[in-house]
């Protein structure tokens, strides 16, 4: 199986979850909290409106135990093509939804019930896409394939921000409110019908093809997950907590913080946001790579370290200036962060074997990203009380950041010792791998 073309299979279809995704998240700070969410009072506007945003984080999990089921059973491919079918015609219903305004109460029912589809359907994408991609990898090539499909995250955003930067220019606010931003949801249905395409003409996971050949496939993965690596479990857990609740401030909530408590304008929110993004499509693979050499423990641990350090200072430069705000928000989201969650999917997926390998990585990262889904209405409630307080914030941060740093630092250094099978031996890949690691021992000792 040619190897561009699993990666293209991988990103396309995560590209597309994360611009349907993120796309709901920008449009719940511009949109949502006026037009299905309306009341005199704005904060509670937008803590309502969040609250949806938080309820697709917590579906998220229903989702990984659903399709971890599907491809620990089925296969990868099988789930990743519902994944991308669900979240694509959820979107794209809620580009046609009716307002407050014109159905009252049913409108929000409706836009929760579809954020909660979406939900489920990139609880189950991320894990099969970063799969795809590691368990096709090539000799010292895991690092670099499995930061591919994160850059689904950037691009997503990017292309979803834009699109809203792009109408918002060409409408007026008037126009955008009533139609404009009805287009990108709309304009996924293209993209899903392309990633569909794509991933239709890959086969499955030469590993887990192995192991299904062989019949050694897991009844009920999460039961056997429960029975066998639940301390894996917990562990990508504690894990994912700190930069996530960080992630989902830089990439979500600053577009309120930003505007509604410091003072800039929409444009100069979403473009902060677009640079760090774009950053990151540079940083991902790069670092990612370099994982191979160094290790993913060791990059995730200098991370971490960065952003503890630098929680605070960026609450307290954020209202400094237009400039200051652009570079603190390139340097946290855009290198640090990236370096950090380009690592994650080969990390957390190399501590379980294939066939609880979908839903142990899954049901884990989604698990955080339920928990960290509802920051945004914390956040509303401590701007209220105290605005953009520096240290309010900050603190907040650190707290989080110090829990993942500790758990990472007793984690393994899974690029020697991971409970992968000998990878994909290919002359496309080969001279491209890093230099051999010392023999890794086929099983976790810890």
């Amino acid at each position: 199986m040619k190897k561009g073309k699993v990666l293209l299979a991988s990103l396309s279809g995560s590209v597309i979850e994360w611009y349907d995704f993120y796309l709901y998240g920008t449009a719940t700070a511009l949109v949502f909290s006026t037009l299905f969410f309306p009341s005199h009072d704005p904060a509670i506007s937008i803590l309502i409106a969040f609250a949806t945003f938080g309820a697709g984080y917590a579906a998220r999990p229903i989702g990984s135990i659903i399709f971890g089921h599907i491809g620990d059973r089925v296969g990868r491919k099988a789930s990743l093509m519902m994944t991308l079918i669900g979240m694509g015609g959820s979107s794209f219903l809620i580009g046609l939804l009716p307002t407050y305004a014109q159905v009252g109460v049913l409108a929000p029912a409706l836009l929760v019930i579809l954020r909660l589809i979406q939900g489920v359907s990139l609880g189950g994408e991320w894990g099969g896409a970063v799969l795809l991609a590691t368990e096709s990898a090539g000799k010292g090539l895991r690092g670099l394939f499995g930061s591919i499909p994160q850059l689904g995250v950037p691009i997503g955003l990017v292309l979803g921000t834009f699109s809203f930067t792009v109408i918002s220019a060409f409408t007026t606010e008037a126009q955008f409110m009533a139609w404009g931003w009805r287009i990108p949801f709309l304009f996924s249905a293209v993209l899903i019908v392309l990633a569909i395409w794509i991933r239709s003409t890959i086969e499955e996971t030469p590993e887990f093809q192995k192991k299904k050949e062989s019949g050694d496939i897991a009844k009920i993965p999460v039961a056997d997950l429960f029975r066998n690596n639940k301390k894996d479990l917990f562990r990508i857990i504690g894990l994912k907590l700190g930069d996530g609740f960080f992630n989902v401030f830089l990439m979500s909530f600053i577009l309120v913080y930003a505007t509604t408590y410091v003072g800039y304008t929409r444009d100069q929110a979403l473009l902060a946001l677009t640079l760090s993004c774009a950053t990151m499509i540079i940083t991902i693979p790069i670092v990612g790579y370099l994982s191979d050499f160094i290790g993913r423990k060791n990059i995730y641990i200098a991370g971490l370290v960065a952003m503890v350090a630098l929680a605070i200072p960026y609450f307290l430069m954020i209202p400094v200036g237009n400039g200051w705000f652009l570079t603190m928000q390139i340097i946290l989201l855009g290198v640090i962060w990236a370096s950090i969650f380009s690592t994650q999917g080969t990390f957390f997926s190399e501590l379980f074997p294939a066939n609880v390998r979908y839903t142990g990585l899954s049901l884990g990262y989604q698990v955080a990203a339920a928990i960290v889904g509802f920051g945004p209405m914390l956040w509303t409630t401590m701007a209220d009380h105290y605005g953009a307080a520096p240290y309010v914030f900050g603190g907040f941060m650190i707290g989080g950041l110090l829990l993942s740093l500790c758990l990472s630092i007793f984690s393994p250094d899974t690029r020697k010792v991971t409970r992968y099978e000998e990878p994909v031996e290919s002359e496309e890949t080969d001279s491209l791998a890093a230099p051999a690691a010392p023999s890794p021992e086929k099983q976790l000792n810890y």
